[in-house]
């Protein structure tokens, strides 16, 4: 196999399941569907009748809000942390599951390059938004509007799995890794953007800490706590801080007015970085 990063070819129709096939500028399957090459390199394998909505996923002012906030370096930590452990295995077939704007990927896919790495890397996320923002970005990935409901990549295709503050669907999961593949997840502690919590909303109740898939499916494998603090240190990164996240939609007009009035914020992060294999398979 070939040293470096290329994207992955291994697709599939999603509405037939068959293989697809690259021809000229568009993907196709053996049943005549036919899926376009969008100009920025991403391709669209969302059919309408697997949309809750005219428009899922984050949308352009919530991605450009978490481009712009994640390129400051805030959450440098939690990429470090992420690719390292990516990076500590022999993988060779990787997926981004929900991959936003593509920020962490990136992180990985520069580090990876600076060693003797092959690895063949696809990305998803429902909104086209976040994907056409990542496309623009790097060209090293297999760019992907899709659904984690329904992967368009073979079963037993990959070797490690990323899900990054986002929603696992474990059947999926389960079905694209390989029998001894990987699935890594970062997920929010109970203290994760506690100073942001307590100035948005009129009470702030601490959630159980439990692991985000089922442990009769999955077994940790390992797990990494990291948590420190770090300052916000203008009004405009507050509100892309707010913005990105889903607490805008759902503080009160007397939460986000108070949060308004924020110029600067210390704020603490609080996140599990963990590493799942499936439990069949121990």
């Amino acid at each position: 196999m070939t040293a470096g990063i290329h994207p992955f070819e291994q697709l599939c129709c999603p509405l037939d399941q068959s293989p697809l096939t690259l021809e000229g500028n568009a993907w196709r399957c053996s049943q005549g569907h036919s899926f376009d090459v969008a100009k920025q390199g991403y391709v669209n394998l969302l059919p309408v009748q697997n949309k809750r909505s005219k428009d899922p996923g984050d949308s352009k002012a919530m991605v450009q809000a978490r481009a712009e906030f994640l390129a400051q370096g805030f959450y440098a930590p939690i990429a470090d942390a992420l690719a390292t452990l990516v990076l500590n295995d022999d993988t060779q077939a990787l997926l981004d599951a929900g991959c936003g704007e593509g920020y962490y990927l990136r992180h990985l896919l520069d580090r990876a390059a600076d060693g003797e790495r092959s690895l063949h890397v696809a990305a998803l996320d429902i909104s086209k938004w976040a994907v056409l923002a990542a496309a623009k970005q790097d060209s090293r990935v297999q760019w992907l509007v899709a659904s984690n409901s329904h992967i368009p990549l073979p079963s037993a295709s990959i070797d490690t799995l990323l899900c990054v503050f986002g929603f696992p669907v474990e059947s999926e999961f389960a079905r694209v890794l390989k029998p001894d593949g990987r699935l890594l997840m970062v997920d929010p502690g109970s203290e994760h953007l506690a100073e942001l919590k307590h100035v948005i909303y009129e009470q702030v109740h601490s959630k159980p800490e439990r692991l985000p898939v089922a442990a009769d499916q999955w077994r940790l494998a390992s797990e990494q706590h990291l948590t420190y603090t770090f300052d916000l240190p203008s009004h405009q990164a507050i509100q892309a801080l707010l913005l990105m996240t889903p607490h805008l939609h759902r503080a009160s007009a007397q939460g986000r007015a108070r949060a308004e009035a924020l110029q600067s914020l210390s704020v603490t992060v609080d996140v599990w970085l963990r590493e799942f294999v499936p439990a069949s398979n121990t």
